[in-house]
C-alpha cells in the first residue's frame, strides 16, 4: 500500500476519496439516495481509506453533513480535508470569496458540519481575483494559530501563488488539476517534488481519448488485467512519491473498483509510454 506523511504528522494511504459527487446533480443539493452516499462513505473507510477531501461549497454543505452522519465518531487517523474560498449561486456556478472575514466564517461553518474541534487539513479553494492572496493566506495562519486548523493547503495555484502562500504559512499541500491527459500544472508537482509537499491531483480520471478501444491505455489495460481508469490511477500514483490521487464517484462498486489501482505496480517503460502516448 502506497503512504505518503501530509506535514510531517498526518500518514495517509496515497489514493485516498473525494467526496464531491456524493451530492446532487450539478455538485447541488442533496444526492437521490442520502442512505446510498452514507454507505459509500462508510465503505471507504472500511478498505483503509484514510483521506477524504470535500468542501464547504460541494451541495453546498451537503458533502460535509453526510461525512458526519456517516463517520463521526471518526476513526482514529481518518484525515478529512476540507476547503473554502468559493460560495454556490446555482448547480455548475462557482464564484470565489477569499476575503478573510468569509474564510473565517467558512471554516467555524466546517468546523460545526463536521463536528470537529480543528479540522486536519484545511484548503484556499481557490485564489479570489478580487482580493490579495496575501490576505487569504493570512486569514487561515490566524485559524492555524488559534488551533482550529492543523495544516494549511493551497488549491487552484499557479507555480508563483504557491510561492507566495509560502512565504506566509507551511503549504502542506496542493489540489490542482492534473491527469494524464492533462499536466498543466507539471511545474507546481515539481515544486512540490522538490519540497516534499503532498500534491493532490483532482480530475484524475479524465482519460478521454487514451480510454477509446484499442488505445494504448485500452491495450496496456487488457495487459494488466485491469480496467482502464485502474491504469490511470496507478500511472498518477507511479508518477510521483508525493502524488496523492482522490477520485470521487457516487457508486460503491465504482469505487471498489478504483482503489484496485493501489495494487498495480507499472513498469518503468509503461509508465513512460503512457505518458508519451498521451
Amino acid at each position: 500500500m502506497h503512504t505518503f506523511t501530509i506535514g510531517g504528522d498526518l500518514e495517509v494511504r496515497r489514493l485516498g476519496f473525494g467526496a464531491m459527487r456524493i451530492t446532487g446533480n450539478g455538485i447541488w443539493g442533496p444526492p437521490d439516495d442520502p442512505e446510498e452516499a452514507k454507505r459509500l462513505l462508510r465503505r471507504v473507510v472500511e478498505l483503509g481509506v484514510n483521506l477524504i477531501d470535500t468542501a464547504d461549497s460541494y451541495g453546498p454543505e451537503v458533502s460535509e453533513n453526510l461525512i458526519a452522519e456517516a463517520l463521526h465518531p471518526y476513526p482514529d487517523g481518518l484525515v478529512i480535508a476540507t476547503k473554502g474560498g468559493m460560495t454556490r449561486s446555482g448547480p455548475g456556478q462557482w464564484p470565489r470569496d477569499g476575503r478573510p472575514e468569509h474564510l473565517k466564517e467558512a471554516c467555524e461553518a466546517s468546523l460545526k458540519r463536521l463536528r470537529l474541534e480543528r479540522i486536519d487539513l484545511y484548503q484556499l479553494h481557490s485564489p479570489d481575483p478580487q482580493v490579495p492572496l496575501e490576505d487569504s493566506i493570512g486569514a487561515l495562519k490566524e485559524l492555524q494559530d488559534e488551533g482550529k486548523i492543523r495544516h494549511v493547503g493551497v488549491s487552484n495555484v499557479s507555480r508563483s501563488e504557491l510561492e507566495r502562500a509560502r512565504a506566509l504559512v507551511d503549504v502542506v499541500t496542493v489540489q490542482n488539476r492534473y491527469n494524464l491527459i492533462d499536466r498543466y500544472s507539471e511545474a507546481v508537482l515539481s515544486a512540490c517534488e522538490r519540497d516534499g509537499i503532498g500534491f493532490i491531483p483532482w480530475f484524475p480520471l479524465a482519460t478521454g481519448d487514451l480510454a477509446r478501444p484499442d488505445g494504448p491505455l485500452d491495450d496496456l489495460a487488457r495487459r494488466y488485467d485491469a480496467a482502464p481508469g485502474q491504469l490511470a490511477l496507478a500511472w498518477l500514483l507511479a508518477r510521483s512519491p508525493v502524488m496523492l490521487p482522490i477520485p470521487g464517484t457516487s457508486s460503491v462498486v465504482h469505487f471498489e473498483e478504483n482503489m484496485k489501482a493501489d495494487a498495480i505496480e507499472l513498469a518503468r517503460d509503461d509508465v513512460e509510454r503512457l505518458a508519451e502516448a498521451a
